[in-house]
């Protein structure tokens, strides 16, 4: 399972292709692991004081607050570098999952735009979800030959 963790950074900017349900979702859970690590760090050297700040209790006397140590900025910094580091390949990997399901990458840009709308983002989130868990069509389709069965691909 960790080479398919990994799958979308060899495929980094690669948009076209299909991609597989264990691709995605485990990539899905690689980040999750890294942003709940880099998270903790961040709560670790002083993200929990920062939240206490806006307590009115809290900020009545700024003395009982100590700001973030060096470790919240560490965290913070990787955190932000990672996410920039892993923006394209999971567009990529979002897209190439699209082209599994028989749809076109701009479909991602549409459920983007709809996220942007209070109910409809909402109903759109969930669309896009059920299409992620949902199996790719199987053979080869206008996008490329089936990742689970590349030998059935007629030449």
């Amino acid at each position: 399972m960790l080479e398919w963790m990994f799958m979308p950074f060899k495929r980094y900017a690669e948009f076209s292709g299909r991609s597989r349900r264990m691709e995605y979702w485990s990539f899905i859970l690689f980040n999750t692991i890294v942003y709940i690590v880099l998270v903790g760090l961040m709560f670790a050297g002083g993200l929990s004081t920062i939240m206490a700040m806006s307590d009115p209790a809290m900020s009545a006397d700024p003395s009982l607050v100590e700001g973030p140590g060096p470790l919240f900025y560490v965290g913070a910094g990787l955190l932000g570098i990672y996410a920039l580091g892993v923006f394209i390949p999971m567009l990529a990997v979002v897209v190439r999952r699209l082209h599994d399901r028989d749809m076109s990458g701009w479909w991602y840009l549409g459920v983007i735009i709809a996220s942007a709308i209070p109910i409809v983002g909402f109903i759109a989130s969930i669309a896009f979800l059920v299409l992620m868990v949902l199996p790719g069509t199987p053979g080869p389709n206008r996008f490329g030959p089936d990742p689970k069965d590349p030998a059935s691909a007629q030449v």
